[in-house]
């Protein structure tokens, strides 16, 4: 079969076939990206500020689960326990729960007025975060005490 030039060979042009660019020009990446880091920059507070709200309502919740166990301890033996392992080898609890911030059981322990009634009277939270620095409070949330305890209640029960 006869190529273009009739003698069955190919014809060289110095053009080539212009074919469509596979990929993206460098203006189109930097409006993706551009769009990407305002979508983060309005959502990520709002995640971690979920987050932080989160932890809150565990913190919460951890507190409230200890001090009930340490009133049905108190209303069971008529004393408070010495630790919070003691509530644990009782059966009071499971586990002594961790401080969501700090993912340690390291609460801040209310003795009662009256020594002679054991060690705890009730638990706050140390107010630390993961590396031990005193944890700064939210915006709207309540300020933690002079012992880092937001929710200490003042007088021991």
């Amino acid at each position: 079969m006869a190529g273009p030039t009739g003698n069955g060979d190919r014809m060289t042009t110095p053009a080539r076939r212009h074919r469509p660019c596979r990929g993206f020009t460098l203006m189109e990446l930097i409006v993706v990206m551009t769009v990407i880091a305002l979508l983060l920059s309005l959502a990520l507070p709002r995640y971690l500020d979920a987050l932080d709200r989160g932890k809150d309502k565990v913190q919460e919740r951890n507190i409230g689960l200890v001090r009930e166990a340490i009133d049905q301890h108190y209303g069971d033996r008529g004393r408070y326990p010495d630790s919070l392992d003691d509530l644990v080898e009782r059966r009071y609890l499971r586990a002594v729960p961790l401080d969501p911030y700090s993912e340690r059981p390291d609460w801040v322990v209310i003795p009662p007025r009256d020594a002679t009634l054991g060690g705890i009277a009730d638990i706050a939270s140390s107010g630390r975060d993961l590396d031990g620095r005193p944890r700064a409070p939210r915006p709207g949330a309540e300020a933690p005490g002079p012992n880092g305890a937001a929710d200490a209640g003042g007088e021991a029960r």
